[in-house]
């Protein structure tokens, strides 16, 4: 006779089998992948496929650099018409540039308020919220007509930075460790993208059809600068919708559903951020971040008015050269990723470290030696190779991102990503009060100094850049990439 459980008086062997059979009943929208997925990591892709558009793993992934695409391109849409705008509003330098700082400063906000809510409500809902919110004062640039205007305006198309802490845990969400690295760093880099492709399409291509258009007009310079952002905010409101209609959050299906079928803890959003925030490694990847992608804002905002002045080029051609720093995202941040996965499964966490800070020297020296470079051929030059280097860097950043504290990564996303605006931030109010040769040595000269910092960076389980523990480097399936927050450390992390 078989022994019985006192609790339920089942048979032990039947209770096994139940156990086994609620295991297996699990939860899940889809039953079958069309990517290689791993079990142990929350059914998280094993590799990237990106000719495949399906749900979840690969809609997500090309949902998350689209989205933050647009999110770029509406962000810096009134860029390249700074010298157009402060030409009719009769606006000095300073009060071009303090809405520039504006513009991207509104966004740490932003990044540090939807880290952690990604870890409660998804990507998904709120991508869509961002984007159509941002879409509105896009549409509504035609409006402006003094100083305090335009900085107010900027400030609220801000928001749309924020897509950017969406855009990479939706990735980490979706991915293993295996592959994380180079899937945060492409859709960061094709969704940084924007910035370049605005640059080329408001300048040089939508701005002189809308003077066209307007030729007839008493002014038909300003007129097309009143109207011609209409068409991104457009754009951007139609796929915002469209990412909430035709995607998922997890692997598994959307938060909402994971939560009512038992699939997935609910962490606090303070619990998240508290975690999150009181990690040292949080704030010197917040400030290397701010050392790369702080740049890359900088530049969107300063490119075109530098190429203008310094080498007395047209609205056009200023734009047309500026959008090569940011064309440089097509490839260059997606390469930062994969050299840092590389490292990894070469040397663990030591080898992202690496990466990360010969990246970042490098780039302070591009920056050094474009500040000394006279002439426009070879500024060109020096920047494409800059730019290569600030999104590399980008790229290497996220790769480490994921490691931090896995449960809170959202939060952590959040912090880092705000890190970048931060620093814009900074170095644009260097641009604002100095020459531009000034401006650009002093941001040279911080980002070589924020290289050292990876020296001090210990994650638990992973080895630092010197000394310290050893990672499994060569174990097939690791359990540091982002797993779902398990209950007993969500438990600990809401009541603490």
């Amino acid at each position: 006779m078989s022994e019985t459980d006192v609790a339920t008086g089942a048979p032990v062997s039947c209770k096994y089998v139940i156990a086994r059979l609620t295991a297996t009943a699990e939860w899940k929208k889809y039953q079958e992948y069309s990517l290689d997925v791993d079990p142990d990591q929350d059914d998280r892709a094993t590799e990237i496929k990106l000719c495949n558009f399906s749900r979840p793993h690969m809609r997500a992934f090309h949902f998350s650099w689209i989205g933050f695409f647009i999110a770029f391109f509406i962000w810096f849409a009134i860029a390249p018409l700074l010298s157009e705008i402060q030409d009719t509003l009769d606006l000095d330098k300073k009060e071009v540039w303090t809405s520039s700082i504006v513009g991207v400063g509104g966004t740490i906000f932003m990044r540090f308020l939807l880290g952690p809510f990604c870890d409660t409500v998804g990507p998904r809902v709120l991508f869509t919220l961002v984007l159509c919110f941002a879409s509105i004062p896009t549409a509504c640039t035609g409006f402006v007509n003094s100083a305090t205007s335009l900085a107010v305006l900027r400030l609220f198309i801000g928001a749309a930075g924020g897509t950017f802490v969406m855009c990479q845990y939706w990735t980490s969400r979706m991915f293993t460790k295996q592959v994380v690295g180079t899937a945060n760093a492409l859709v960061g880099g094709w969704g940084n993208l924007g910035g370049g492709v605005t640059q080329l399409v408001m300048g040089s291509a939508l701005f002189p059809l809308f003077k066209e258009i307007f030729k007839n007009e008493p002014d038909p310079a300003e007129t097309a600068w009143r109207w011609v952002s209409v068409v991104p905010a457009v754009v951007a409101f139609c796929i915002g919708l469209v990412i909430f209609f035709y995607s998922d959050d997890a692997p598994k299906g959307n938060y909402n559903e994971m939560k009512k079928n038992g699939t997935m803890a609910n962490l606090s959003a303070a619990a998240s951020f508290r975690t999150g925030a009181l990690n040292l490694n949080t704030w010197f990847l917040f400030i290397q971040y701010a050392c790369c992608f702080g740049v890359e804002l900088t530049m969107n905002n300063a490119a075109a008015l530098y190429f203008k002045e310094e080498f007395e080029l047209s609205t056009e051609e200023a734009a047309a050269i500026a959008s090569i720093f940011g064309w440089m995202n097509l490839f260059a941040r997606g390469t930062g990723g994969f050299l840092s996965d590389k490292a990894n499964a070469r040397m663990g966490m030591r080898g992202r470290l690496w990466v990360q800070t010969v990246l970042l020297a490098c780039e302070g020296a591009l920056v050094l030696i474009f500040a000394n470079t006279a002439s426009l051929s070879g500024s060109i030059v020096v920047m494409v190779f800059f730019s290569l280097f600030v999104q590399s860097a980008e790229g290497s950043s996220y790769g480490i991102v994921p490691y931090v504290d896995p449960p809170s990564t959202g939060a952590i996303a959040g912090i880092i990503g705000a890190g970048g605006n931060t620093g814009a931030v900074a170095f644009g109010m260097g641009f604002r009060q100095l020459d531009y040769k000034d401006a650009f040595i002093i941001m040279g000269a911080v980002i070589c100094a924020s290289s050292v910092l990876s020296v001090f960076i210990c994650i638990p389980g992973s080895s630092k850049m010197f000394g310290g523990g050893e990672d499994d480097v060569g174990r097939k399936d690791p359990t540091l990439s982002v797993p779902q927050p398990d209950t007993e450390k969500v438990d600990d992390a809401n009541d603490a």
